[in-house]
């Protein structure tokens, strides 16, 4: 098997999702919960409740994709939309603010991001920058501007780490490199979807602020944070990459 022979059988065998189901622009999230939310609102079927990524697509060609968590998974599912005519994916997450102007319930627009994870070093050297598509974060900034929902803009510091809060060179580290916000993920979506030639994006919402000790996740903040901004999250995600298809503009870069 080649490597187009060997993501065409993978992408259905990890999201139980046939290859002629899914869309050209795609939604990729953490949350079972936004893949529930969108099939209820499109009446859609769920894919893969036996598999490790669930997926939907709506009628107009939109997919959304529940890749689950950390590094390594979002490069398998960059990979992976290698299989089909991917046009476009917003990664819809979660992050920790890392600045003061950076309160829970934010939006963060990430204009890159550092590759702290490591996957991404298979990809390219570790001075490649981790870049999204400007065009799509276009769309996306659009959406927001239009609801008038507040939103910054900055570097994003992927990490594979998951419990570092107390370490304190670590938080020393962070700080000097001036980041705005920290995830698992963002890194790799970009370094991976630059290697397969694939336009992403991220939008995020701020979830905690893990330099405060009162501001560290706990599945309570959490559930908290869903409920009052993930709607919207969602419902951003949504309209950016539908509006993006029905334009059918090219928002692929260049390769460099």
């Amino acid at each position: 098997m080649n490597r187009e022979d060997i993501v065409k059988d993978w992408l259905p065998r990890y999201t139980g999702m046939p290859l002629e189901k899914f869309g050209s622009y795609i939604l990729l999230t953490n949350f079972d919960s936004y893949i529930q939310r969108f099939a209820e609102r499109f009446d859609c079927e769920v894919f893969g409740e036996d598999r490790p990524m669930k997926a939907a697509t709506n009628d107009t060609g939109l997919t959304i994709i529940n890749f689950g968590i950390g590094s390594a998974n979002a490069a398998t599912i960059m990979d992976l939309l290698s299989a089909i005519d991917t046009k476009g994916v917003l990664f819809l997450g979660k992050c920790g603010g890392l600045k003061k102007s950076t309160e829970i319930g934010h939006f963060i627009l990430p204009i890159g991001a550092i590759r702290g994870e490591g996957t991404s070093d298979d990809y390219f050297p570790s001075l490649v920058p981790a870049l999204p598509s400007f065009k799509l974060h276009k769309f996306v900034s659009e959406k927001l501007q239009e609801r008038n929902l507040e939103y910054r803009t900055g570097v994003i510091y992927t990490t594979n780490r998951r419990v570092w809060e107390h370490d304190q060179e670590f938080l020393s580290k962070l700080k000097r490199m001036t980041t705005i916000g920290i995830d698992m993920e963002t890194a790799t979506i970009f370094i991976v979807g630059h290697y397969n030639e694939i336009a992403r994006g991220a939008l995020l919402l701020v979830s905690d602020v893990p330099t405060t000790p009162e501001g560290v996740k706990t599945e309570q903040r959490d559930k908290a944070v869903t409920a009052s901004w993930g709607e919207t999250h969602l419902d951003l995600g949504i309209s950016a990459m539908t509006d993006l298809g029905k334009r059918g503009e090219q928002i692929k870069h260049f390769r460099y």
